[in-house]
């Protein structure tokens, strides 16, 4: 019976999406629509779908795991993703928003830096569009796998049947409903989320007793537990604040800035944005003391995942609550996953169609390009499907990579291309290519001596490849002539109309002249 209500709870949840994809079908009209909803998204949609796409299952399980294993030396991570998040809000978010209409009206990264650099050769947005296309292929595989294993351990099902529900429900809803289905969807997964980890973590410390209890039997279990240094380097510590200079790279969030409808929207997505991440943090680490607390005072029940502590939020959630309601509380760690996976999905299908196709010089129409889109979302989900078929698929390993990977690549050129009028094509299309390269071989490095007071800890590769990315880009412009007339006047113009949120596209006007 417990059974039962579980898959009750699932089959509503996946009804619900569906049905949200189906709606956001009926708005979509043609590519632009397709690939960022016709740029008329409201900030409160964008800043819960760029929380949800982002945090993926890490926040409901990964985090806490952490914390119930190692304390809050583990909390550096999310400081560092909380502080690049409102970072990226505050400065990038109005800037990309503006300038991407201005620059040729660009609904995609590659086409921006293409356009916002007057690339002619589009060496630059192919070149952006491939990474893209070949590394969030894996992601979105990953998540699959993900879904999978997490249908086999939570309903004792085949991991193949997992595998492909979780990813078919994501596909249908992606593939009708584009960047609309995946951001409504979004919001109803941030949603999910949020209330799940204020219920969890609040029943549990009322369980155990109020919170004096709680932290009495987490200083038993672990007296450094309140401790941010005991047990780590300097070197983790800086690795893991570093994960906050990620945000500025990574295609799926950014995106939902470009979609918002005007740059003046950008404060009401950050307050509602760093509000959710905020609760949605704390939740992840009352839920690991909780947990703590919980498991000392109830010794005969012990956390399915002792490994890795990852299990935290499952085991009570299901121990804690009705089958049924357990369900609705499990689909949370589904729509981390899920709405990280049709996020994906359209900025690949996105970086396929408009970026590599167009790059190429294949001019599409408003129409083909929407179902261009559609096409590229099913060929995407396709590969990404037969890659997730084994669980122990090694495209698992390329997450971090993916995150420092388009954090060195696209991060340093998306903060130059907003702040600094002198950047040239060359100048980003070296520091690009640069900054992956170099993420990609540290990620391959882990040092074989102690690095004294710094410890031996492996130092995240997104620090060495944000840095070569951010100074080649810089020196190979300054020794590169500065960008044309045109270029320097969008600059001005993306400047200036930051005050109204008025913009105009310059190339439209040019080509209506």
């Amino acid at each position: 019976m417990e059974l039962a209500f579980k898959i009750i709870a699932l089959v509503v949840y996946f009804g619900a999406m569906i049905g949200i994809g189906l709606y956001a079908f009926r708005k979509t009209t043609d590519g632009e629509d397709y690939m960022l909803g016709g740029r008329q998204l409201h900030p409160f949609v964008a800043a819960l779908s760029a929380g949800a796409s982002d945090m993926s299952g890490w926040l409901l399980m990964g985090l806490p795991g952490a914390l119930y294993m190692s304390g809050l030396v583990e909390a550096w991570i999310a400081v560092g993703l909380t502080v690049g998040a409102a970072l990226n809000w505050v400065f990038v978010a109005p800037r990309l928003r503006q300038y991407t209409q201005i620059a040729g009206n660009a609904i995609t990264v590659p086409s921006f830096f293409g356009n916002r650099l007057h690339d002619r050769s589009n060496v630059l947005r192919i070149a952006a569009g491939l990474i893209i296309l070949v590394f969030f292929t894996f992601y979105v595989s990953s998540g699959m796998v993900a879904g999978g294993v997490f249908f086999q351990s939570m309903f004792g099902g085949p991991y193949l049947t997992g595998m492909l529900l979780v990813g078919g429900v994501t596909i249908l809803y992606t593939l009708f409903g584009g960047f609309l289905g995946a951001s409504y969807t979004d919001v109803v997964q941030g949603l999910i989320m949020l209330v799940s980890l204020i219920v969890v973590p609040i029943t549990a410390m009322v369980v155990v007793g109020g919170p004096a209890a709680m932290f009495a039997s987490v200083r038993e279990v672990d007296p450094t537990f309140g401790s941010m240094v005991a047990g780590g380097t300097w070197v983790g510590i800086v690795s893991a604040l570093a994960w906050g200079l990620g945000y500025f790279g990574q295609p799926h969030i950014i995106v939902r800035f470009m979609a918002l409808r005007s740059s003046r929207d950008a404060k009401y997505g950050t307050v509602v944005g760093m509000s959710w991440m905020i609760l949605c943090v704390l939740g992840a680490v009352f839920t690991a003391m909780a947990g703590l607390a919980y498991f000392q005072q109830n010794q005969d029940q012990q956390l399915t995942d002792t490994v890795n502590g990852e299990s935290v939020f499952l085991d009570l959630a299901q121990i804690l609550f009705h089958p049924l309601i357990a369900g609705i509380l499990l689909a949370a760690v589904l729509a981390a996953i899920m709405s990280t996976i049709s996020s994906q999905l359209i900025v690949t299908s996105s970086a396929l169609i408009e970026d590599i196709v167009g790059g190429f010089g294949v001019k599409l129409g408003a129409v083909q390009k929407l179902w261009g889109g559609r096409i590229g979302v099913l060929v995407v989900s396709v590969i990404s499907v037969l890659l997730a078929l084994d669980p122990e698929s090694s495209v698992l390993a390329l997450v971090a990579f993916a995150w420092a990977g388009f954090g060195s690549a696209f991060g340093p050129i998306i903060l130059l291309s907003l702040f600094w009028r002198r950047l040239t094509a060359a100048g980003a299309a070296v520091g690009m290519v640069a900054g992956a390269v170099v993420a990609f071989v540290w990620g391959q490095f882990q040092p074989d001596v102690d690095w004294g007071w710094f410890g031996g800890e492996h130092l995240y590769e997104i620090i060495p490849g944000f840095l070569i990315c951010l100074v080649l880009a810089v020196v190979v412009s300054l020794f590169t002539p500065q960008p044309d007339k045109k270029a320097m006047e969008e600059f001005d113009d993306m400047v200036d109309s930051l005050a109204t949120g008025e913009a105009r596209d310059r190339s439209a006007e040019a080509a209506s002249a």
